[in-house]
């Protein structure tokens, strides 16, 4: 076991801080309806453009006939993934499920709303899904009103996450995407801000395979964001702070650090370089990232305490 966590370590430690990729642009229309039916259902939908956007305002209960295409688009997009005006479908969602569940899932509205009423009810409930997501509530927190608390993620807060994508340096290719998520909840404050099983995602930024005479496998990855209880996507990256807690998961398993190269101040785990053998970390590795910088969002009132 020991020699297990000290090779894991090693080959998170062997790293090479990636900056993180420029802010994202504003989304289209075409790109905010596509988005909303990823959240809505799972996957992008096929058929006229008037015709998804039917489908989803009779789902969502939205629906505005003398708006125009655009303002139809956005407010799908609003009420489904922003905050501005109040707590996102999403965010609601997320917050019944960890309160139901104590994780949150990967899945879309649609498989988790039918999911939840299948274990509360036996069977899944109609009406729209706005509809049966205040039921839900009601089921979770006893009001339809969830008890969600704005505010801030602090800089540089811990997460403990663990992969979802095998990192494989025989497997993977520069622009692979690389999926992981939450180990388990993060509070501050007496707010859940990330719930177990949020998501998060990065990018494969290059890879090297092994070679003769000991040349080394490297896979350099861009860990770039991580889900938040109220679908916010926090900019992430593994510091100083990352290090430090592995560190000292290390020496609690008694692994020994000798030999541990920590390359750059700030970046621990830009990506992964183990000297000699192939890169491979299977699903379910665990490490450390910590959020980069404050960040506003919502964030579920918990009676559990803070900390890792």
């Amino acid at each position: 076991m020991k020699r297990l966590f000290s090779l894991l370590l090693t080959a998170l430690l062997f790293l090479e801080s990636v900056g993180l990729a420029a802010a994202a642009a504003i989304p289209t229309m075409q790109e905010k309806l596509e988005a909303t039916e990823r959240a809505a259902y799972g996957e992008v939908q096929t058929g006229a453009l008037l015709d998804r956007l039917a489908h989803l305002e009779k789902d969502f209960s939205t629906a505005n006939p003398r708006a125009s295409v655009m303002e139809r688009t956005d407010a799908l997009y609003a009420i489904m993934l922003e905050n501005e005006g109040g707590p996102s479908l999403v965010t609601q969602m997320n917050a019944i499920e960890w309160a139901l569940t104590q994780e949150v899932s990967m899945d879309s509205i649609q498989k988790r709303v039918g999911d939840m009423e299948i274990k509360l009810q036996g069977r899944p409930s109609e009406g729209s899904y706005r509809q049966r997501i205040d039921v839900l509530a009601q089921d979770a927190f006893g009001s339809k009103d969830i008890p969600l608390i704005a505010g801030v993620a602090p800089a540089n807060t811990l997460i403990k996450v663990l992969t979802v994508t095998p990192i494989n340096a025989k497997n993977l290719k520069a622009g692979d995407r690389i999926e992981f998520q939450a180990a388990e909840d993060v509070v501050e404050g007496g707010r859940l801000l990330f719930a177990k099983g949020a998501p998060g995602y990065g990018t494969v930024k290059k890879v090297k395979q092994a070679r003769n005479f000991g040349r080394d496998a490297e896979v350099n990855i861009d860990f770039q964001a991580l889900r938040a209880i109220d679908g916010t996507d926090v900019e992430v990256l593994l510091g100083q702070e990352s290090k430090e807690k592995m560190e000292s998961m290390a020496m609690a398993a008694g692994a020994s650090l000798a030999g541990m190269a920590l390359l750059g101040p700030i970046g621990i785990i830009g990506g992964v370089f183990i000297k000699g053998k192939n890169v491979d970390l299977p699903a379910g590795t665990e490490f450390y990232i910590q959020t980069k910088n404050e960040t506003s969002l919502y964030g579920l009132s918990t009676s559990l305490d803070s900390g890792n």
